[in-house]
């Protein structure tokens, strides 16, 4: 039950940070208006970054999506049994990635 309420904290910490990361990234990600008085070179940069900051935002909102999942199946009698060898995954690998559902050795 303790481990329980370790990873319970994990997930919610992780939630709190991957939000934040969410809505730096959807800022970072707004179009960029053309009548800002810049070059042509600067403005390549500028979308380029804006692609850049639009992939890590899918990553961070799929990252959200596992974790909240997690933290709704973390009562499942299942939660923390490997889906392929239906071991036990450590607790390290739970505290690190919350949303594990493989252990180490089926994951590779």
């Amino acid at each position: 039950m303790k481990e329980q309420e370790q990873i319970k904290e994990k997930i919610q910490s992780e939630i709190a940070a991957t939000l934040e990361q969410v809505a730096r990234y959807r800022e970072l990600s707004k179009p960029i208006a053309p009548e800002n008085a810049i070059g042509r070179v600067s403005r390549m940069d500028a979308i380029n970054n804006k692609s850049v900051n639009e992939s890590a935002l899918r990553r961070a909102e799929i990252k959200l999506k596992n974790l909240e999942v997690a933290l709704t199946k973390l009562n499942d009698p299942d939660f923390g049994i490997c889906i392929k060898c239906k071991r036990p995954i450590p607790l390290g690998r739970m505290l690190l990635m919350p949303s594990s559902t493989k252990c180490i050795q089926c994951a590779n």
